[in-house]
């Protein structure tokens, strides 16, 4: 019988528990670091007294950043191993975290979620190929998937939080949120590095300006990318202002509203791997388009306001949610060598992060020029139309 001990040590020594802490780092950096500012938006905005506008451009600077950030890993990830960018991406998170839990104005919110921005997108482009690269080949999409649930995770926790402490603080709990996160994130910051390691040899670079030169190398890139641009724009669009559309235009409390949000982020959890295990039978093509088509069905019913479709639609989101980016990220992966990944990847994120840049800001505009949010929901089903059309020219040799 083996000793209790040995098997705690296996565990420790297997490629999975990179994996767990890879999933956790992506709660970190992007459920706490960017998603989180959606579920907070409402109170963030009442408590400051500012416009949608002003608080879609505060969303912005965090989109924004995450496009420095991307420029960034697509110019050192030729110079670095993708380890020590990652580690680097999860400190600025953190860091970023502790500014947003103690801002006092726009501004410095704005400038902690930039910084957290930042490292979001260092962490993020490494993350799926370090957890791929610890388990064998078979089990590289589940890898790639669970990162996703790991958002979800974030998203969950966020989103139950933050309704909890909004019905005891009010709406100034948002700060508090951000403190609790913060703590989290400095638990699995140490975690990662001490027991994650990752084998990779000296990068050589030549991934070109902004990795595109290896980006072109991929079979299908033009379409992904576009694919990926859709998919950049038409998220945020639903939850940048979910929570708000639902608490501002149907009428919901923040406790419902909350609880909204939370059944999201509870589908984000099983989402990538549904969907990357699909990929893995019937081809990533298929998945992605299937992703993709459903997309816009699950937004319109939001618009109804009606509590159970909203609720089952919320849950259809959450799914979808997780299983675009693992779709994305794990095409790159199947479809690039070691060498050109980072930058390649890095290259996808870059258009993917100008798309999402511009969408909380123009979303919040839309939203105060028409006095609802019915448009953005709109625009981002219309959006996703065109990520559909654009998966289907991805070639089929890819599956």
């Amino acid at each position: 019988m083996q000793h209790p001990d040995s098997e705690s040590k296996s565990f420790l020594s297997s490629g999975w528990v990179v994996v767990l802490l890879m999933a956790l780092s992506a709660a970190v950096g992007q459920a706490f670091g960017r998603f989180s500012y959606g579920v907070l938006l409402p109170a963030v905005r009442d408590d400051m007294g500012i416009s949608n506008t002003l608080a879609g451009f505060i969303g912005g600077a965090n989109v924004g950043a995450y496009l420095v950030g991307t420029l960034l890993v697509s110019w050192i990830a030729g110079r670095y191993r993708l380890l020590a960018i990652m580690r680097l991406g999860l400190l600025m998170v953190v860091a970023g975290l502790f500014g947003a839990a103690f801002s006092a104005t726009p501004l410095a919110l704005a400038s902690a979620l930039g910084l957290a921005g930042v490292g979001g997108a260092m962490l993020w482009i490494p993350a799926p190929v370090v957890a791929a690269d610890a388990i064998p080949s078979d089990q590289r999409p589940l890898a790639v998937g669970l990162i996703g649930s790991g958002i979800g995770l974030g998203v969950v926790f966020a989103s139950s939080v933050s309704g909890s402490l909004r019905n005891s603080l009010g709406d100034a709990a948002w700060s508090s949120v951000y403190q609790i996160q913060f703590a989290i994130g400095c638990v699995v910051m140490v975690a990662v590095f001490l027991l994650v390691r990752h084998h990779q040899a000296n990068p050589t670079g030549g991934g070109g300006l902004g990795g595109f030169s290896a980006l072109q190398r991929m079979q299908g890139w033009l379409p992904l990318i576009l694919a990926y641009a859709c998919f950049g724009f038409m998220y945020l669009l639903v939850l940048g202002f979910l929570t708000t559309r639902l608490e501002d235009d149907s009428g919901w409390t923040s406790a419902n509203a909350s609880w909204a949000f939370s059944l999201l982020g509870l589908s984000m959890i099983f989402g990538g791997p549904l969907f990357t295990t699909m990929a893995q039978r019937f081809g990533v093509r298929f998945a992605l388009t299937l992703a993709f088509g459903l997309w816009p069905v699950f937004a319109l019913v939001v618009l109804t306001g009606l509590a159970v479709p909203v609720w089952l639609a919320c849950i259809g989101i959450g799914f979808l949610f997780s299983a675009l980016p693992s779709l994305i990220t794990l095409y790159v992966v199947e479809n690039t060598t070691a060498e050109d990944y980072g930058a390649s990847f890095a290259a996808a994120t870059l258009v993917f992060g100008v798309a999402q840049m511009i969408s909380p800001p123009i979303g919040g505009w839309i939203a105060d020029a028409d006095g609802s949010f019915t448009l953005v929901f709109l625009l981002s089903a219309v959006t996703a139309l065109i990520g559909l059309v654009a998966t289907l020219r991805l070639p089929r040799r890819a599956e």
